[in-house]
């Protein structure tokens, strides 16, 4: 489990992809300071295991699964990513729930000066924006996000210079790809609801007060 807080930017060193798999060797040294083989460390958001580490770097196999449903596999030496170590039960939480398992991949297209942060707008997939509300939480390249607007089709997000300093997104442009992860929680009380109301929807054909009494909405 991660909390989005990005504790620095990696450099891909090397990206060999073996058939539909691949693995990845980042060059790093903050997540390297107590790093063990079988640690979990997120690269820009997606939740991957240590295999091998020496003192400059750090590598991680990278499943075919994981390639197809997120943008590690369009990297390159050179690319930067961000990193973060698994949570510590001691550590502050700074962010929101982040699992590190990406639901699909975002494009931005909107990027504009306000104050003194940046305004991202990014074009996100149906399954991302179902689990968003304004003012939620959502993880772009595993970094802890609040939501401004959230439309049909895209979701806003207000950047601090911090922010921009800290990560990947001082640098991404306009149709750039990202790694999405919508809200632990917002996910698993729309599952938990559908579920419900699938069932409920079985024994009485509709959703009547209730229903809606039962879960809390009346």
């Amino acid at each position: 489990m991660f909390t989005g807080i990005i504790e620095e930017i990696g450099e891909v060193a090397v990206l060999h992809s073996g058939g539909p798999s691949a693995r990845m060797t980042v060059k790093s040294k903050t997540v390297l300071e107590d790093v063990r083989l079988g640690d979990s460390i997120a690269v820009s958001g997606v939740c991957l295991t240590v295999v091998h580490f020496d003192a400059a770097s750090f590598t991680v196999d990278v499943s075919p699964e994981t390639l197809s449903a997120t943008i590690l596999g369009e990297c390159r030496p050179g690319d930067r990513v961000n990193l973060e170590r698994a949570m510590s039960a001691a550590g502050r939480f700074g962010g929101h729930l982040v699992s590190g398992h990406v639901d699909g991949v975002g494009t931005l297209t909107g990027r504009k000066p306000l104050g003194n942060a940046v305004i991202m707008t990014f074009q996100a997939p149906e399954e991302i924006l179902r689990f968003s509300i304004p003012k939620g939480s959502i993880a772009i390249d595993g970094i802890s996000l609040t939501l401004n607007e959230v439309k049909d089709e895209t979701f806003t997000v207000s950047i601090i210079p911090h922010t921009l300093r800290k990560t990947t997104l001082e640098k991404k442009g306009i149709g750039s790809r990202v790694n999405l992860e919508g809200d632990l929680i917002g996910k698993y009380v729309h599952r938990f609801l559908d579920l419900r109301q699938g069932t409920k929807q079985q024994e009485t054909g509709r959703i009547d007060p209730g229903f809606l009494a039962e879960h809390g909405f009346m």
